[in-house]
């Protein structure tokens, strides 16, 4: 049964997107742009707008549970659909240790001790190491952790804008000169972090009700609120900090809230920072080790990732050694170099699914909502016969046919233009890796 309906798509997509990144990324924006800010916001906004419409219409098209992981598959077959769930594994992994980062340094803003790094190191080991035990004894333990910090996610950000925003200093927005485009790309591959996670909520497509209708409205919808969101916190922020705004990256919306409502304003902001990226974390901890687990048990990792735990019947071995990489990642780089690292892989997912939309298009291909089958490559699989109808949904009509997939893969290169050479040859890498890897399990499997 399809129980998923415009309002419970919109709200999973601003529940996932909304993560505590936005408690930081203003003051990266401003570090690049100034007052500008707002440019990028607007950048990436559009940029979104583009993918969603590419999304809308991949997933009105492929009814099947897997998001654009399936998209991809069907579009493109077993292989690159495989290198899309590595992108999106790698993705996964980069953002929640770029969260966690953030999160040792809003706990820094709250108690100063917490900057030493011996300190921090311990912060995230216990931070992961707590999340992986809760999450080793059940999925209903994590699942109520998550509850919780969902219910406050949105409080101390509506706070800091409605108390806020009557206070800002006219001059501190204003724009001395147009940026140049290139500070534009610099300021948006960092600032994309706060719109990627559209992709989460598109996972259960085989249980939306009418996808032609229902994802592009969700889609649009819960971009629109985000957006307009990010610039009322940005601009509240650059109102009240002005030029210093920079100088706080580590809880820049803290700094601001306590010109307007004092200590105990900066308190509140700063517990608030540290729940949302608390909450963010959880999630992922709850779902990202279960894919890893997915990956152990398809002969994709080691078969000790597929291992269940004899009383808690949980994925005990993929959580911890998920739990192991991610710590050290958030231990070893700053939230900017780990945002960036994961944008990239994020762009990249984003391209391939864009490329797939059209073609998707170009061979007219509906697929009814049956499960998808990650990693089978039997023959005759029902979900890539091509010409199959599903005559009780129309497909979403793109409007400018092949215009906007072209002008988003544009954009995207675009952005991705201003990522270095270091973070591409890490998505290289592992790429060429997993793809070693597919190749001799398919050996492996044809003998």
């Amino acid at each position: 049964m399809r129980a998923l309906g415009v309002r419970q798509v919109t709200a999973s997509i601003i529940n996932t997107t909304i993560g505590g990144g936005i408690f930081v990324l203003p003051a990266v924006a401003a570090a690049t742009l100034g007052a500008a800010a707002p440019l990028a916001y607007v950048v990436c906004a559009v940029l979104m707008a583009l993918i969603v419409c590419c999304f809308a219409a991949a997933g009105s098209r492929v009814s099947l549970t897997g998001g654009l992981y399936a998209y991809v598959e069907v579009a493109f077959g077993p292989f690159v659909g495989f290198l899309a769930g590595v992108l999106y594994a790698l993705m996964a992994a980069f953002a929640v240790a770029s969260v966690a980062s953030a999160f040792a340094g809003s706990v820094g803003a709250l108690w100063s001790g917490a900057n030493a790094r011996p300190i921090r190191a311990l912060l995230l080991v216990a931070l992961f190491g707590g999340l992986a035990a809760v999450n080793v004894r059940g999925v209903r333990f994590g699942a109520r952790v998550i509850e919780v910090m969902t219910a406050a996610k949105l409080l101390p950000l509506m706070v800091f804008v409605a108390a806020g925003i009557w206070s800002v200093n006219p001059d501190f927005l204003r724009w001395p000169s147009m940026p140049d485009p290139s500070q534009i790309g610099r300021a948006a591959i960092v600032l994309i972090f706060a719109f990627v996670g559209v992709e989460i909520a598109l996972v259960p497509s085989g249980e939306i009700r009418d996808p032609a209708r229902t994802l592009p409205r969700a889609l649009f919808l819960a971009l629109a609120i985000t957006t307009t969101l990010y610039l009322l916190i940005q601009a509240t922020a650059q109102g009240l900090l002005g030029p210093s705004m920079s100088t706080y990256a580590a809880a820049p919306l803290a700094e601001a809230a306590s010109r307007v409502l004092g200590a105990g304003g900066r308190v509140f902001v700063l517990v608030g920072a540290v729940v949302s990226m608390f909450g963010y974390v959880s999630g992922d901890m709850l779902g990202s080790p279960r894919a890893w687990y997915a990956f152990g048990r398809a002969g994709v990792l080691p078969a000790a990732m597929a291992r269940i735990h004899p009383r808690y019947h949980t994925p005990h071995v993929a959580i911890v050694v998920y739990a192991c990489i991610v710590a050290t990642l958030a231990i070893s780089s700053s939230f900017t170099q780990l945002a960036v690292l994961a944008n990239v892989a994020a762009l990249t997912l984003y391209l391939m699914c864009v490329v797939a939309s059209f073609e998707l298009q170009r061979r007219d291909i509906r697929s009814s909502p049956e499960p998808l089958r990650p990693f089978d490559n039997a023959q005759g699989r029902p979900e890539l016969a091509e010409g199959r109808r599903a005559s009780w949904d129309r497909p979403f009509a793109m409007p400018g046919g092949p215009v906007i997939p072209v002008a988003a893969a544009a954009v995207i290169l675009w952005v991705l233009s201003n990522a270095t050479r270091r973070e591409f040859a890490v998505e290289a890498a592992v790429l060429a890796a997993a793809s070693l890897i597919y190749s001799i399990r398919r050996g492996v499997g044809e003998r």
